[in-house]
């Protein structure tokens, strides 16, 4: 049973939406800010968060780049009607995934369900193979599904569930292009709809990780009105 942590300052929402959970089959934690999710946290880590932006004590963004510096746990923030910013912030920060308010329960739902099963095809792909065979080489780039690990010229690099599938993605055929619709398929499941700037976003969030441990690094490259593409080096 899948544990989620549910972090907002909205008791209405705590309550409804952590019974829509319970009755799809989840475990829930419910934490009316993030301190307090941060502290549980520490103990015992779920399997995804579901993280209300704007909340006291410790907000969602502060929240994320905390528990960054330790796990790549799968988090969807909660956000604004019209909130661009928070968005696009969020989605650089490193979370999976973003649900506008008001939202559907059902597309909630669904967008954990798919994050969750992203996350078990990245190891199922791999199960079965040898565990040398399941690792993917490309240049300076290592990846490993069976520990979603990654390393850039010998050194580790931590990719959210999204990021490393669309790394594993362009990885897989380099020189050849990726349009921003065949990365969405790759990172979503078809019932779920994002648009250009999502993908554009994780991609800016995936060089600067990439960066991070090699100023040089410019594999991924940007072909305007197409797509993506990885260049081996």
């Amino acid at each position: 049973m899948p544990r989620i942590a549910l972090v907002d300052d909205d008791r209405n929402i705590l309550t409804s939406v952590s019974m829509t959970l319970e009755a799809e089959g989840f475990d829930v934690e419910t934490y009316n800010d993030g301190q307090s999710a941060l502290d549980a946290f520490n103990r015992r880590m779920p399997d995804l968060g579901v993280f209300d932006i704007k909340m006291p004590r410790m907000d969602g963004m502060d929240l994320l780049q905390r528990l960054r510096q330790k796990s790549r746990m799968p988090v969807i923030f909660l956000t604004s009607k019209d909130d661009e910013i928070d968005e696009l912030m969020g989605l650089r920060m490193g979370a999976d995934d973003y649900v506008k308010k008001p939202f559907s329960q059902r597309l909630l739902v669904e967008r954990i369900r798919s994050i969750l099963r992203r996350q078990d095809a990245i190891a199922s792909d791999a199960a079965g193979v040898p565990e040398e065979s399941a690792v993917m080489v490309r240049g300076q780039l290592s990846m490993d599904p069976l520990r979603h690990a990654v390393t850039w010229k010998g050194r580790d690099v931590s990719l959210t569930v999204t990021e490393f599938l669309l790394l594993q993605a362009l990885a897989q055929r380099p020189g050849f292009v990726k349009s921003r619709d065949q990365l969405m398929d790759v990172a979503y499941d078809e019932q779920v709809y994002v648009d250009d700037r999502t993908i554009d976003s994780h991609i800016k969030r995936l060089r600067k990780k990439m960066r991070s441990v090699d100023d040089d690094f410019s594999a991924i490259e940007t072909l305007y009105g197409i797509g993506y593409r990885y260049n081996e080096e």
